[in-house]
C-alpha cells in the first residue's frame, strides 16, 4: 500500500521551519538535516529557535510519536522520535511523519532504509540543484505490509541491531575524545612537562613513560616549549599530498566528499571505480577537506579502510596529510581535528565566494611541535591502539548494518523465517561483543 495510507490524516506529513532566524540562547531546539547521522540525532541540537518562531510552526512541534525523514543531504534517512525530543522542532529539510499507528514507525524506518526502497527513492529525487526528496513522492512510496507477527519481529530485530550499532558509534566517539585529550595534554599544553617542572609526578602514566618527558622548557617563537623538542613547519613535519602510485583507468576504492563525516574519523563507504582525476592515498593517511563549506563543517577522515598495500583515490577537494617520523600516523588525524589548525586552514582559504579553497603554501607554514622519539613512540602506542579499536568497532558496524539491510527485507518478503532470522541475529550479536 502507499505510505500515505498509513498516515494519521491528510496533514500527517509536513516540513518544518523555513525561516529559523538567529540562534537563540535558551530557545527551542531545532533539528537540522546535518544533525541526522546514522538514524540518530544529538542528545540536544546545537541550534535553537525563538519561542516566537516556534509558535509559527506548531504543525511540526514534536510530540514524541513521529518519524522524521530527511529530504536533502542523504534523502530518505529516518529518525524515530524519542521522548527526550518532545517539544523540539525541525528544519524545512526534514519531513515530520505522523502515522495512524505510531508503533509502525520502526517498521517503516526499516522499510524506507532497505536497499529496495533506497532504489525507489533515488529514482524520484529531484536533482535540479541538489538531491531532494519531495513530500508527494514520499506519500506514494509502496510499503509492504506482511502479517502482524512479521511486522513486530522486523521492528524488534531492527531495534536490537540499531541499538548495537548506536552503542558502537558512541564507543568510538568516546575513544576519539580520549585520543584528542591526550594529544592536547601531551603535545599542546605539555602537561607532563609542566608537572615535572613543578616537581610532581605526571598524571595518568607509569614511571617509565614519565621519564621520557623533559623537566624544563626553552623559549621559542611559540613561547615555552619542552627542552629538546622541535618546532617545524607542517611541510617539514609532514608529507603534504605525498605521491602515491595508481594508474589512470585502474579500478580502486573511490571516496567522495559526501562519504566523509564532520565528526569521527570513519567514512560511510568507498566504492570501486576506475581511477580518473583525484587525490591518492593509502592506509594511515589523513584526508582534510580543502573547500568551503566542507572544511568549515569539519569534514576529515583517517584512511583505515583499504587492504594492505592498496591505494585508494578520491575527490580532488582533499588535502592528504602524512606525518613524518617520529610522529605516528594518527597524529595527522588528531591535528586535522585540532581547532587552532583548522582555524589556520580556514584563514588560508581564497577564491571566489562559495568556492574558496585552502592554499597549500599557507597551510604548509603551520607550526608543529615534534617531541622526542621516545615521547612520540609512547604517544603513538596509545593513540594507535585507540585508532585500531575504533576501526574494529566500525568493522562491526558495517557487518551489523549489512545484516540488517539484507535479513530484514528477506523477513518481510517471507524468504526468511522468524526463527532463522532470530538465530542469525543472535549469533552475529555475540560475535560483535
Amino acid at each position: 500500500m502507499p505510505l500515505e495510507a498509513l498516515l494519521l490524516d491528510n496533514k500527517g506529513i509536513a516540513v518544518g521551519v523555513m525561516y529559523p532566524g538567529p540562534d537563540t540562547l535558551g530557545g527551542v531546539p531545532l533539528i537540522k538535516v546535518g544533525d541526522v547521522k546514522g538514524g540518530l540525532v544529538p542528545l540536544r541540537p546545537s541550534y535553537c529557535i525563538s519561542t516566537a518562531v516556534n509558535a509559527e510552526y506548531k504543525r511540526t512541534l514534536l510530540a514524541g510519536d513521529e518519524l522524521l525523514i530527511t529530504l536533502v543531504g542523504n534523502p530518505g534517512e529516518c529518525v524515530v522520535v524519542k521522548q527526550h525530543m518532545v517539544g523540539w522542532n525541525t528544519a524545512r529539510a526534514i519531513a515530520v511523519v505522523r502515522l495512524a499507528d505510531p508503533s509502525l514507525r520502526v517498521y517503516l524506518k526499516a522499510v524506507l532504509e532497505s536497499t529496495a526502497c533506497r532504489h525507489l527513492i533515488d529514482a524520484v529525487l529531484n536533482t535540479t540543484v541538489q538531491k531532494t526528496l519531495n513530500l508527494k513522492d514520499i506519500r506514494l512510496l509502496p510499503i509492504p505490509m506482511p502479517p502482524k507477527p512479521v511486522i513486530q519481529a522486523v521492528s524488534h530485530f531492527s531495534n536490537v541491531l540499531n541499538d548495537r550499532v548506536a552503542l558502537l558509534r558512541e564507543s568510538n566517539a568516546t575513544l576519539e575524545a580520549v585520543a584528542q585529550a591526550l594529544f592536547k595534554s601531551w603535545l599542546i599544553d605539555f602537561d607532563p612537562v609542566r608537572a615535572k617542572v613543578e616537581g610532581i609526578d605526571p598524571e595518568g602514566m607509569d614511571a617509565d613513560t614519565a621519564s621520557l618527558f623533559p623537566d624544563s622548557f626553552v623559549e621559542s617563537a611559540l613561547g615555552l616549549v619542552p627542552f629538546g623538542w622541535r618546532i617545524l613547519p607542517l611541510e617539514s613535519a609532514y608529507e603534504v599530498n605525498p605521491p602515491r602510485k595508481l594508474k589512470k583507468g585502474e579500478v580502486a576504492p573511490y571516496l567522495d566528499m559526501a562519504s566523509v563525516a564532520t565528526q569521527g574519523h570513519v567514512v560511510s563507504g568507498a566504492v570501486e571505480r576506475e581511477m580518473g582525476s583525484g587525490t591518492k592515498f593509502v592506509n594511515g593517511d589523513t584526508l582534510l577537506a580543502r573547500i568551503t563549506p566542507c572544511l568549515e563543517n569539519g569534514k576529515s577522515a583517517f584512511v583505515d579502510f583499504l587492504s594492505e598495500d592498496q591505494t585508494g583515490w578520491g575527490s580532488t577537494e582533499f588535502v592528504v596529510l602524512r606525518p613524518r617520523a617520529p610522529l605516528p600516523p594518527y597524529h595527522g588525524y588528531l591535528l586535522a581535528r585540532y581547532s587552532v589548525f583548522r582555524s589556520h586552514a580556514i584563514r588560508s582559504m581564497s577564491g571566489t565566494s562559495g568556492r574558496q579553497r585552502v592554499q597549500n603554501d599557507v597551510l604548509a607554514l603551520f607550526p608543529v611541535v615534534v617531541p622526542s622519539k621516545g615521547v612520540a613512540e609512547a604517544f603513538g602506542d596509545i593513540v594507535g591502539s585507540i585508532q585500531q579499536k575504533i576501526t574494529a568497532n566500525q568493522d562491526q558496524v558495517k557487518i551489523l548494518t549489512q545484516l540488517r539491510d539484507t535479513l530484514l527485507p528477506r523477513l518481510i518478503s517471507g524468504k526468511t523465517r522468524l526463527l532463522e532470522a532470530e538465530t542469525t541475529i543472535e549469533n552475529m550479536l555475540l560475535r560483535s561483543i
